[in-house]
């Protein structure tokens, strides 16, 4: 897919979220430059940021924790992610792991983005107890788009979540009940607060300690 049509794509995709009936969570942030050659330059540091999952924990105030896992389940300390990679995902003050796996990876100039999608534990890390659960609390329908942006002097960050659905099926692996709670209770107070933030990183209207540095 070239550019044009992966812009085109996005607009469309963007006038449905921002529609009346959209049922799907959409959080946004932008930064806007005095020129364009600042916006691009900026622009490369803010695809840095999208990529490098594991900076992502060391964001200010109440904040949760992220891994990076290769294809196998290793731990990975790469720069950018890879379809086919897993993210580990604790929430502030629990000891509760949620998995994703990355499903698409699209990298361009002026855009960027990667997908991920609930998924089992990968094999690696497994215990004997895990069996084939799927290990978040949405199922394994729902899906989370991390994307960036540049149209000339502005760049824009945002998390587009569909589908996001309690996962209390029979892959929850007994964590039905507790999954309800997570995704109806503490992650849809948390949810804005996470996303915004993230999203304010990808634009450099927030920084992580090492960025201040």
């Amino acid at each position: 897919m070239g550019l044009t049509d992966f812009l085109q794509k996005i607009k469309k995709e963007w006038e449905v979220l921002q529609g009346e009936n959209a049922k799907d969570k959409f959080f946004y942030h932008e930064n806007t430059y005095p020129d364009e050659a600042t916006a691009r330059q900026e622009f490369v540091r803010t695809k840095q940021k999208l990529f490098d999952v594991n900076r992502w924990s060391s964001l200010p105030g109440i904040n949760s924790t992220f891994h990076l896992y290769d294809k196998q389940g290793h731990p990975s300390n790469a720069t950018k992610v890879q379809v086919g990679d897993y993210m580990q995902i604790i929430l502030p003050a629990t000891a509760i792991e949620n998995w994703v796996t990355v499903i698409e990876v699209v990298e361009e100039e002026d855009a960027a983005q990667f997908i991920v999608r609930p998924c089992p534990k990968p094999e690696v890390q497994k215990d004997a107890m895990d069996g084939e659960e799927v290990k978040h609390f949405f199922s394994e329908e729902a899906t989370s788009t991390f994307r960036v942006l540049r149209e000339g002097t502005k760049i824009m960050g945002m998390e587009i979540g569909r589908d996001e659905k309690p996962n209390r099926g029979d892959q929850a692996g007994g964590r039905g009940v507790l999954n309800t709670l997570i995704s109806a209770g503490g992650w849809a107070g948390f949810q804005a607060l996470q996303w915004g933030k993230i999203t304010r990183y990808y634009v450099h209207l927030e920084e992580t300690p090492e960025n201040q540095a």
